[in-house]
């Protein structure tokens, strides 16, 4: 149904559509009728649900600090999973990846060829050497954060070293590369171009995605797209930036009995930290890292 311009704006603010998201929905057909993706009103946050879901992000963040020491040589990636689910269950919160399609656990940990989705086990221990990815999401009163970090455990190699600083290069080109009223591809040129000059791959069948209402939306955020193309930015949108960078090829196979861990194809290193970014009216909002 149409909104008069002096009618209640969609988005619940109580404020009149004249004052609040009249000039963007009319910035935004203008960009469709261009042929541009644009997003729907469904993928624009509005205040009240950006307060909610940063309260969210706050849990998060708090778990990735408080889980930080613990990752070290000799903890199983079980124990992993069981300080995760104590510290978000202390916190109000409850773990998303738990019971998620299936999802056995509370946390998603992918060691050194794991690409994504590793399955936190107690015969799974950490040892001197190891790359590990620590994947943590959050359901606060229903409303979703997500955000991963990377742990070098003990002496590592220089080539894994190297690989894990540039996988967190490429999320903070990424995210530079981010502004309102640019493009998705904006942002994935940027990540590939910075993973490609350093000699390694990006993951393309797995990607980013929206997040806060829901712990997967739309839109899905590649990082090998190009500039100018890919979905428009608009105040409001939320969504991860978490390139998988390959110390080999970027091709990726998936563990046909448990049905969750991705792999690399050649058994090299992968690595991969997340952030969770809010676009606001003059640039990005970092919610969760």
């Amino acid at each position: 149904m149409k909104i008069g311009r002096n009618d209640a704006c969609w988005c619940g603010s109580g404020q009149k559509y004249k004052r609040c998201h009249m000039q963007m929905d009319e910035r935004i057909e203008h960009y469709r009728a261009l042929g541009h993706e644009v997003p729907g009103r469904e993928l624009i946050k509005t205040p009240e649900q950006i307060a909610r879901i940063k309260e969210s992000a706050a849990v998060n963040n708090g778990l990735l600090d408080y889980i930080t020491p613990f990752v070290k040589a000799g903890i199983s990636t079980g124990e992993i999973d069981r300080l995760v689910e104590e510290y978000t269950r202390g916190a109000g919160a409850v773990p998303a990846p738990l019971h998620y399609n299936g999802f056995p656990k509370s946390v998603c940990t992918s060691l050194n060829s794991e690409v994504c989705h590793g399955i936190p086990s107690s015969d799974v221990v950490l040892k001197e050497g190891d790359i590990i990815n620590v994947d943590v999401s959050t359901i606060l009163d229903g409303y979703f954060s997500d955000a991963s970090r990377m742990f070098m455990i003990g002496e590592v190699s220089d080539a894994a070293q190297r690989l894990v600083q540039v996988a967190k290069e490429c999320v903070e080109v990424g995210i530079a590369a981010l502004k309102p009223w640019g493009f998705m591809g904006d942002m994935g040129e940027a990540v590939h171009e910075h993973a490609l000059k350093n000699g390694y791959s990006v993951v393309r069948e797995i990607g980013g995605h929206g997040v806060g209402l829901e712990f997967h939306e739309e839109p899905f955020v590649s990082y090998v797209s190009k500039r100018g193309a890919e979905m428009l930015l608009v105040p409001g949108m939320m969504f991860t930036v978490e390139p998988m960078v390959n110390e080999g090829t970027d091709r990726v196979v998936t563990d046909e009995k448990n049905g969750w861990t991705v792999y690399t194809a050649d058994g090299k290193l992968s690595a991969q930290w997340e952030s969770m970014v809010l676009i606001t009216e003059d640039g990005v909002e970092i919610l969760s890292c």
